[in-house]
């Protein structure tokens, strides 16, 4: 398989608390990556880097064999790393189609000044929603009226519209109910393979991991402690990996 994301020696620290340390792996293309561990194990820390939005204080990141150095989340996205954060990164005073469209607005010249194309941003964002097959109340609505699990929604619709080469998922069910996780479950998998695209995703619920993952990495105090192929792991040694119960083997 060829390596799309190469990590090298990744660190990082804030003050005395070391985020990250001396973090190295692999994404192939066309997979998906289970990134798990207990609170403070990294993770976050490791996608703000990945997603561009701080650098490392060491380490190299290559894409395509190529080495990057993001100085923001901008690069990031021009080079297909789309990010749907825990927190969704949603702007609430505008609607549904304005943050799907944020810094990709559709727009033509018209005697030198440049008009947004509302109409078909509203159709695109119409079929991307139906993909998603969450509903929504409109698609015009203010995101702060919004519920959890929509504005999930809108926050997912990014990776379905604009991940080209790599999506770090974070928590992508957390706000969902029962049936819109399972939709959401089925809709990875589906993207992985329109797309031939690779994704990262974080999760607690190791069951949805272990539902979509092709392999799993654990963090834990910053370190990787296993990279595990899932079909030759379990739920409880991941476990074991992620409380320090079972010793490092990487």
């Amino acid at each position: 398989m060829e390596v799309l994301l190469r990590v090298e020696g990744i660190s990082k620290s804030f003050g005395s608390v070391i985020a990250l340390n001396d973090v190295s792996f692999e994404i192939y293309q066309n997979e998906v990556v289970g990134l798990v561990g207990d609170n403070g194990a990294g993770k976050s820390t490791l996608f703000k880097i990945l997603s561009g939005n701080f650098p490392p204080d060491r380490g190299s990141i290559y894409l395509d064999g190529t080495k990057v150095n993001f100085k923001s989340s901008i690069d990031a996205k021009k080079m297909g790393i789309e990010t749907v954060y825990q927190d969704l990164s949603l702007c609430s005073n505008l609607d549904s189609t304005s943050n799907l469209f944020i810094g990709r607005e559709i727009t033509k010249n018209f005697g030198g000044l440049k008009i947004l194309q509302k109409r078909e941003m509203e159709n695109k964002a119409a079929e991307v929603m139906k993909k998603i097959g969450i509903n929504m109340p409109s698609l015009k609505e203010r995101v702060e009226f919004l519920s959890g699990g929509q504005r999930q929604a809108v926050a997912l619709g990014r990776f379905v519209a604009w991940s080209q080469n790599l999506a770090l998922l974070d928590e992508p069910m957390a706000a969902l109910g029962v049936r819109e996780t399972r939709k959401v479950l089925e809709l990875i998998l589906q993207i992985k393979k329109e797309k031939e695209l690779s994704i990262i995703m974080v999760s607690h619920n190791l069951q949805h991991v272990f539902e979509v993952a092709d392999r799993i990495i654990v963090l834990r105090h910053g370190n990787i402690v296993g990279i595990r192929n899932k079909s030759s792991t379990d739920p409880e040694e991941i476990v074991g990996l992620i409380t320090g119960a079972i010793s490092i083997k990487k």
